[in-house]
């Protein structure tokens, strides 16, 4: 393993999978958004695959929040100036675009993790969840929860950002046939702290709220918190999350949340570090590969632990 440098506060980290000279290795860096357990899974996956793979070098670069563009852009600079013949990348905003041209333009091939840029072609392929679909999943479960009238408020995460956009609307697809009134959304950028400031300012002004939905677990553990705060009787209230991570495990085993939809973050990392790296040996790959989803209950949830 290599000495990890520093970059504005980035963290930037080379693993060796093995002792072979330098120019027999296949050179990618791979990038997640921000530290939560959701992109440290994909991460050990990578790591997994440089160690199975001795002709791939990873270097790993990571932003400091869901919003850090500018974290992002510079990690894909340095990885570039690195000399990396390909990068795999959750995106954390279409505004990379411009950073991702220049590497291409370089000779770096691209392929987009967990999220697309919509309107880019400038990748060579997209490893992801179906977000639309898997929003589909939670709409659907809420649809056997909610009659006519019930209310729902929702916690959204980083609106603009397609894949979480999904998560959202496929839901609505999921409920529709159950006239179900939507009393409030709000922004929380898939942290906890946002969840619970969200989810407190719907209990608080809707004194009968019958469901919440978040598009991430982060917020969806917040959720849990706010509705344990108000000393809301788990009966009383339905809650479904996103991604299955950041505390909804103990969300679900104490019953306060009902489910969740399960995305596969290491077969998503292993798939779109795959997919580079046979492109970059010149071979053929899909152009989009899905890694799938799954509902999750407290009933079924050891199978997804």
């Amino acid at each position: 393993m290599k000495l990890a440098k520093l970059l504005g506060g980035l963290t930037i980290l080379a693993l060796t999978a093995s002792p072979a000279l330098a120019e027999d290795k296949i050179k990618i860096g791979f990038i997640t958004k921000f530290p939560v357990p959701f992109f440290a899974t994909m991460e050990d996956a990578a790591k997994a695959y440089a160690a199975a793979h001795p002709e791939v070098e990873i270097t790993f670069g990571q932003g400091k929040s869901a919003t850090d563009i500018e974290g992002q852009i510079a990690l894909i600079e340095s990885m570039v100036t690195q000399g990396v013949k390909g990068i795999a990348l959750t995106p954390v905003d279409p505004t990379v675009a411009a950073a991702l041209d220049k590497a291409v333009a370089a000779g770096v091939k691209v392929v987009l993790m967990d999220n697309n840029i919509p309107d880019w072609n400038g990748r060579t392929a997209l490893a992801t969840t179906d977000n639309y679909a898997a929003g589909k999943i939670a709409g659907e479960y809420l649809k056997t929860k909610l009659k006519d009238g019930d209310t729902l408020g929702i916690l959204e995460g980083v609106p603009g950002v397609p894949a979480l956009d999904d998560r959202v609307n496929g839901m609505l697809e999921g409920l529709k046939g159950v006239d179900v009134k939507i009393v409030g959304k709000g922004t929380t950028k898939c942290t906890e702290e946002l969840g619970i400031s969200v989810a407190e300012d719907l209990l608080t002004s809707n004194a009968h709220l019958k469901s919440i939905y978040a598009a991430c677990g982060p917020p969806a553990a917040g959720a849990a918190q706010a509705i344990k705060n108000a000393g809301i009787s788990p009966d009383d209230i339905v809650l479904v999350g996103f991604d299955f991570c950041c505390g909804e495990k103990e969300a679900l085993e104490s019953g306060i949340e009902d489910a969740t939809v399960a995305q596969f973050p290491t077969k998503m990392s292993e798939l779109g570090v795959d997919a580079l790296v046979k492109a970059i040996k010149g071979e053929k790959v899909e152009s989009l590969i899905d890694s799938g989803a799954a509902l999750v209950t407290k009933e079924n949830m050891a199978e997804f632990n």
